[in-house]
């Protein structure tokens, strides 16, 4: 493709210099935010280096350069009855009427045609885009200018961000955007272009069609966009699982919350300690969610909430709460807080997820709400109170899961080896230092770890008990409960039988089940 001669040929050009261009679209570079902040520096270093800008192109087709040469003296026709001509007809018939019409036409009477050259050359089409900024923002009135944030490509430094900038710069002083957003590029699951030729082009319709859009969703929220993106099968695959794993945390939460009226909420100030550690943790998802959304830093948001709803609540709080939700009498303390607590977790999970899984997000809101007339989509972030950031209850449930993951660890060997069946037959002694037993004083650690009974021990454990090799200072020697089984939670207790009427009961079911039906109907 070498080329066969070089033509020196006429053009027209905008100065770098003449006019202050450069320093304009320098200062305007300084007075933009550039995301990811790399950006800056590669722009600034085309600005800084570009020649004058070359504007004009012998094309057959494009948007005209609309001037008037006067032969005799070479000079620009400067008239603004004739530019107003050439846009009015512009405007009404297309570009094309400025090659389709008699040059006369827009000279009128005062000038002769054949005094004049008119310029037959079209525009450089990054002119055209680098001017969408004036009639797409400011021509509509629904629109404003300038625009919150520019988005494109990498490549688009050189091309769209670049043209537009120097475009605003010489016309309005300033760039045309408050942000830009530089992303890279979709690339195969092995790093490589995607081509017709190597049949590895991933169709977004094709995606949408076997998995859902949500899922093409949380793939690119999940992705570091300021780098190449991968896509392949197993890609998506793993991304359909995390779905799934979300789906599961929206669908726990409106199975638990059938039923529920604000008459049932539980103020924070009489909540159980492990509910108001959930609303710490939603305090403090607040903050960076918004912090997040502010930076667009979407894949640090999606982490954020992936390993909350997985971590903290489906393998914690969820797992934990699933005693008391089920088998607490319907009007406890403890079950109303929990409840409390998952309908705030509810309203803010859902506006947090609407940008990212549009359509569940709607789904579990009209799922809830079916005679909602809003859209969760117009709904804005829960107002999280700093009042529920308690970073000293914090600290110390760290400890207490901590002990948790040694004592669950235990039961699963346990498990592992068929001594127990489930983790409720099981009566785990626990030995601890006296600080970690301290952290641990109220609670019902027997609850927490999912045990039927739990004794804590202060001091070292024998050679023999279960320990963690990141968890110093805890160990567990796991026995079996003593007692028999509560037909309704499953717990092995010694109280279960100590009444004759239900006899296979424990006490809190005993009386659970009293408030619902007569005592002797529940036996027979």
């Amino acid at each position: 493709k070498a080329p066969l001669i070089f033509r020196n040929t006429s053009q027209w050009f905008v100065s770098m210099e003449t006019g202050g261009l450069r320093d304009k679209a320098l200062k305007a570079i300084d007075e933009t935010r550039w995301v990811p902040s790399s950006g800056e520096a590669r722009i600034r270093g085309m600005i800084e280096s570009r020649p004058d800008w070359v504007l004009s192109r012998q094309r057959a087709w494009g948007v005209p350069i609309a001037v008037f040469v006067n032969k005799a003296t070479d000079e620009v026709l400067r008239d603004q009855t004739v530019i107003d001509r050439i846009a009015a007809a512009v405007e009404e018939e297309g570009a094309d009427a400025w090659f389709a019409s008699d040059p006369q036409r827009f000279l009128g009477g005062d000038r002769k045609a054949e005094d004049y050259e008119q310029v037959t050359d079209i525009l450089d089409v990054w002119f055209d885009s680098g001017s969408t900024h004036s009639f797409v923002l400011e021509a509509r009135d629904d629109l404003q200018w300038p625009a919150s944030l520019y988005l494109e490509g990498s490549d688009q430094h050189r091309g769209w961000f670049h043209s537009s900038l120097l475009e605003s710069s010489g016309t309005r002083g300033r760039a045309p955007y408050d942000a830009v957003l530089t992303h890279g590029f979709v690339m195969d699951g092995d790093g490589r272009k995607m081509s017709k030729s190597l049949g590895n082009v991933v169709a977004p319709q094709k995606v949408i069609e076997q998995y859902g859009a949500d899922i093409l969703r949380i793939w690119v929220v999940s992705a570091d966009y300021s780098e190449d993106l991968r896509i392949s099968g197993e890609i998506l695959k793993y991304q359909a699982d995390s779905y799934r794993r979300l789906r599961n945390t929206l669908r726990y939460l409106l199975g638990n919350l059938d039923g529920f009226t604000e008459d049932e909420r539980v103020d924070v100030a009489d909540m159980p300690e492990l509910e108001r550690w959930v609303l710490h943790r939603l305090h403090e998802l607040d903050v960076q969610i918004r912090r997040d959304c502010d930076d667009f830093d979407f894949h640090s948001m999606f982490v954020a909430l992936h390993n909350f709803c997985a971590t903290d609540l489906s393998a914690f709080y969820f797992d934990v709460r699933k005693d008391v939700l089920y088998c607490d009498a319907a009007n406890s303390t403890h079950r109303r807080a929990a409840r409390s607590v998952l309908d705030t977790l509810f309203h803010c999970l859902t506006v947090w997820f609407a940008p990212i899984l549009c359509f569940t997000a709607e789904e579990a809101w009209l799922q809830r709400f079916p005679g909602e007339t809003e859209s969760v989509h117009r709904r804005q972030f829960v107002d999280v109170p700093d009042a529920w950031r308690d970073d000293a209850l914090a600290a110390k449930w760290q400890t207490i899961r901590r002990l948790r993951r040694v004592v669950t660890g235990a039961l699963e060997v346990e498990r592992r080896e068929k001594r127990i069946g489930a983790s409720l037959q099981a009566h785990p002694h626990v030995f601890a230092t006296a600080a970690d037993i301290a952290a641990l004083e109220g609670q019902d650690l027997a609850e927490i770890s999912i045990a039927s009974a739990v004794t804590l021990v202060e001091g070292e454990g024998p050679a023999d008990a279960f320990r963690l090799e990141d968890v110093a200072g805890i160990s567990v020697v796991a026995k079996m409960a003593d007692g028999s089984r509560c037909e309704r939670c499953w717990k092995v207790l010694d109280e279960v039988g100590s009444d004759p009427i239900v006899a296979d009961l424990c006490n809190r079911c005993a009386i659970a089940v009293a408030e619902v039906a007569d005592v002797s109907e529940v036996r027979n």
